[in-house]
Parts: structure tokens; sequence; C-alpha cells
């Protein structure tokens, strides 16, 4: 690039709904407006800058959010005349009364293909599937909002588990606050993983987290069950992973016969004793992956998997990806 020639710029636009999360919009929007401040660190001739937009779905330019905090923007989607390189929509306040405005739907429909990536946070995922946008795609969104999704769009594969999900052109994140994990997704493919994990760590997060991260663990996603004698074990299972643990094991350990506590486990948990502590099992993995610097077959040890060979196949089924490329994710983001 010449000296005096001037660096492209690639415009990201939010699209800001009525009622909105102010952390929707500003999580990901901080995450951009950090890697066009500290480009210059990495390198003097970027192939493009950001340029950060905020637009309405409505006439009305001031956006009320959840908070009360409204959100000023500059224009509305209708009227927005640069060419975008980078659409992303914010959740909003759903409701299973309403659909989203149709004058934003008609505009995603006609002008999709000519933009280069569409993401959403949260729930703005019902507006990409309004549109047909995530027909035959692979999707996520909020854990609590999956299930309703599915059964509003059966064309959307929705996948719950993630917290965010490519498939061709098309973004989806879960809750709130993956949309700035997204968003560092969206910035390592644009300038690369060193300016991302710099990013990661000017914004003081814990991790750059991979979208095939689940949403939440499989304790906290089960925690509710309201049986004491269930309760007593899953809080027993932890300390105990390197055991055994057989149907016959764990039934005796609530006094219990197996064929009554595999049917009473089941109907309480939702999921049967051995999935339950396979996914247990990979999930302590994860967090000594992340934690220690033990080797794969003492990890396995610890976790009652056996061997190095068991861990790699779990962890390729369950986040498909492996213990050590998981490893080296998390130990690079902290240096």
């Amino acid at each position: 690039m010449k000296k005096n020639e001037k660096t492209p710029v690639k415009h990201i636009v939010m699209v800001a709904s009525p009622n909105t999360s102010l952390l929707d919009v500003s999580g990901p929007l901080e995450v951009f407006a950090k890697a066009k401040q500290h480009l210059p660190e990495f390198t003097n001739q970027p192939p493009f800058v950001y340029q950060l937009h905020v637009v309405s779905t409505t006439d009305e330019l001031q956006v009320a959010t959840s908070t009360g905090l409204p959100i000023i923007c500059e224009s509305t989607l209708f009227d927005f005349r640069y060419p975008i390189d980078t659409l992303l929509i914010a959740g909003y306040a759903y409701r299973p009364d309403m659909t989203p405005a149709k004058a934003t739907i008609d505009w995603l429909r006609t002008h999709w293909k000519n933009i280069r990536r569409i993401g959403s946070v949260c729930t703005g995922a019902y507006i990409l599937a309004e549109a047909g946008l995530l027909d035959g795609r692979e999707a996520t969104t909020h854990w609590n909002r999956c299930q309703q999704m599915t059964a509003l769009y059966p064309e959307v594969r929705v996948n719950p588990d993630p917290i965010f999900v490519k498939d061709g052109p098309i973004y989806t994140s879960a809750g709130i606050s993956t949309g700035m994990d997204l968003a560092l997704a969206l910035v390592e493919e644009d300038y690369g993983r060193e300016v991302a994990l710099y990013v990661a760590r000017m914004l003081v997060l814990y991790l750059k987290r991979p979208g095939n991260q689940s949403q939440f663990s499989v304790v906290l996603a089960h925690q509710e069950v309201d049986y004491n004698p269930i309760q007593t074990l899953i809080e027993w299972m932890p300390e105990h992973l390197n055991d055994a643990l057989s149907v016959e094991k764990l039934a005796e350990q609530v006094s219990m016969s197996p064929r009554n506590f595999s049917r009473v486990f089941t109907r309480k948990m939702g999921i049967t004793p051995a999935r339950y502590i396979e996914k247990l099992r990979v999930e302590t993995a994860r967090r000594r992956l992340e934690e220690s610097n033990l080797s794969l077959d003492e990890i396995s040890s610890e976790c009652g998997l056996g061997s190095a060979d068991t861990l790699r196949r779990l962890f390729l089924r369950h986040l498909k990806t492996s213990p050590s490329v998981y490893r080296q994710s998390f130990q690079t983001a902290i240096r």
C-alpha cells in the first residue's frame, strides 16, 4: 500500500431492536473498537480497518434497552447507505405473541446476499430464522430459548450447547455475553489470533473461548433436582470420578435397587446415569486442562477415563476438538 493511500474501511453494523439488552449491543462493539484501537501495535499496513455503526429497526433513533439506558443510533437500518461488511442482530425482548418487525425481515431477505457475514446475539437468532436465513443451517441461541426456537422454526438445526455457531456466512451466538466471544472470533478471522487474544486480554476476559465451548456446565444444567437422595449423589460424584461408577455402585450409594435408581435418576435429571457421568468427567477434564500442567494420561486417570485415548475420543464427541488443542487455546490466551 502506498504511503498516501487510505486504508480500506469495512463497516460493522449492529442492529438494535426496541428493548434489546444493552450488553448485546455494547459487548461486541467494544471488541471491534479495541481491535481497531490497538491494530497499529501489530502492523503499519492493515488490510482494512473497522468503522462501527448502530442502526435502529424502527423510525426512532433512540432505542430503549432492557436496562432503561437508551441507545442513540446513527440511522435506521433502512436508511443506512454504506456497504455493509458485517451485520450483527442484537437480541430483543421476544414474546410468544410477537414476531420480528416485517420491515426488518423484508430488508434482510433482500440484502443479505450482499453482506459478507451476518450474525446474531442471543434472541437475535429469531430474526434471522424468521427471514429464512437459518433454514437448513445449524444455529444456536440462549439455552432457555432453544426448545422454543426448534418448535417455531423446524427447518433450523438448533444446537443448544455451543456458545456460538458458524454455518457458512451466518453466525449465531448464545446468551448476551457470548456476543463478545463471537466478536473475538470475527476479529481473529480478520486480523489473526494474536490480535484477538490481545483484545481479550485488554478487556480482561478470562478466556478467549472457542465456539464449541458449552453454554453451561453439566452440574448447572441439572442442579434443580428436588429429590434429596439424587441431589446428595450428584454432590458426591465429582469427588469419586476415578471410582468405577457403575449403576450398581451408584444405586448402593443412595440405598436403592439398580433398576429403581436408574429409573428415578433419569426421570429427575432428564439424563441417564451413564450419560451424566460421561459429561461430568469431560467437564472435569476440561477444568484440569485449563488449570494444570498434568499430562493427558494423568488427567484421564483422575477423571476415571482410563487413558488419554478415551479422553481424546470423548473430547471429539462432546467438544469437537482434541484435549491438546483445547489446552493450547486456553494456555495461549492467559499468557
